[in-house]
């Protein structure tokens, strides 16, 4: 199988199984999809995307914390530094278990407080010579199954929120230094692939419902 004919399948897939997607620009992919999964209302939004030469198809979704979580979380932190590291570090151990590739954005230390978590990217790829509807669609299941695991662990931690997302050092500082970067050079082709930043939850999304 090839880029050409994985895309093709990708979205013949998608189709099949009436999920909505939309085909995003992006440069360094042969092709990058938002999809909505899953397919209710209050989906979320996933990325599959096949980065032009590689033999992959890349499955991932990233989500904000809440900014009434993220508030408690330092709450927690000032409280007791070390129960709020042990939450941090039993989260990685639980994320690796998962099988599948991760990312926690976590706050930048200000007053010597540890920061919250901001932010969190699940994803796993499949490679052509393994990918089957039946692998890509499980792959996609297990994505959201481990997010939803971890948005019952934060809400059940620190609470509903407050229906807004909040900010993320991590993206901020790398805005600034995209914006310098391109302010002070010419212009030049990024290598790395587009990521949607936007999703969120709180209290509008009741993980209850997905049991």
């Amino acid at each position: 199988m090839n880029g050409s004919t994985a895309a093709a399948k990708v979205q013949e897939w998608l189709t099949s199984e009436r999920l909505e997607f939309k085909v995003v620009t992006d440069a360094q992919a042969l092709i990058h999809l938002h999809i909505k999964y899953p397919p209710t209302k209050q989906g979320h939004v996933f990325n599959i995307v096949i980065p032009k030469n590689r033999n992959l198809v890349l499955i991932y979704s990233i989500t904000r914390v809440d900014e009434g979580q993220q508030n408690e979380m330092k709450e927690h932190a000032i409280e007791d530094s070390d129960e709020w590291e042990e939450w941090l570090h039993s989260t990685r151990l639980q994320l690796t278990r998962a099988d599948l590739d991760w990312v926690l954005h976590v706050g930048k230390p200000k007053d010597d407080s540890p920061g919250p978590l901001q932010a969190f990217n699940l994803s796993r790829p499949v490679w052509f010579d393994g990918l089957t509807q039946n692998e890509f669609m499980h792959t996609m299941r297990r994505v959201w199954l481990t997010k939803l695991e971890l948005i019952h662990q934060i809400k059940f931690s620190y609470g509903k929120g407050v229906g807004k997302p909040g900010p993320v050092d991590d993206w901020i500082a790398k805005k600034a230094k995209k914006q310098s970067h391109s302010t002070n050079s010419p212009k030049s082709e990024s290598a790395s692939i587009d990521t949607d930043e936007t999703g969120g939850f709180g209290s509008d999304f009741d993980p209850d419902k997905w049991v």
